[in-house]
C-alpha cells in the first residue's frame, strides 16, 4: 500500500485503481487503447466524514466502484482517484 500526503476532506476517499487486465482468460494480450478502465482498487486515505454520517470504510479495503466515478489525480508519478464515500458499490 502507498503511503501519500493527502487527508481527503468530509466523505472522500482516496483510492489506488487495481492494474487492468493485460490478458483475456484465454491468453489473448489486450493493447492499451482497448483496457477497460478498472472498477476495482485499495483505500489509501479516508476523509473524517460528515457531521452526521460517519465513514463506514476504511484504509486498506478493496472496493468496487462505478466506471467513471470520481476524479484522477497524480501523485509522484501514481495513479489514483479522488471520489465520495457514495460511489462506492461494496467492499470486498
Amino acid at each position: 500500500m502507498a503511503n501519500v500526503n493527502i487527508k481527503p476532506l468530509a466523505d472522500r476517499v482516496l483510492v489506488e485503481p487495481a492494474v487492468a487486465e493485460s490478458k483475456t482468460a484465454s491468453g489473448i494480450i489486450i493493447p492499451d487503447t482497448a483496457k477497460e478502465k478498472p472498477q476495482k482498487g485499495i483505500i489509501i486515505a479516508v476523509g473524517g466524514g460528515k457531521k452526521d454520517e460517519p465513514m463506514t470504510v476504511k484504509v486498506g479495503d478493496h472496493v468496487l466502484y462505478g466506471k467513471y466515478s470520481g476524479t484522477e489525480i497524480a501523485v509522484e508519478g501514481k495513479d489514483y482517484l479522488i471520489m465520495r464515500e457514495s460511489d462506492i458499490f461494496a467492499v470486498l
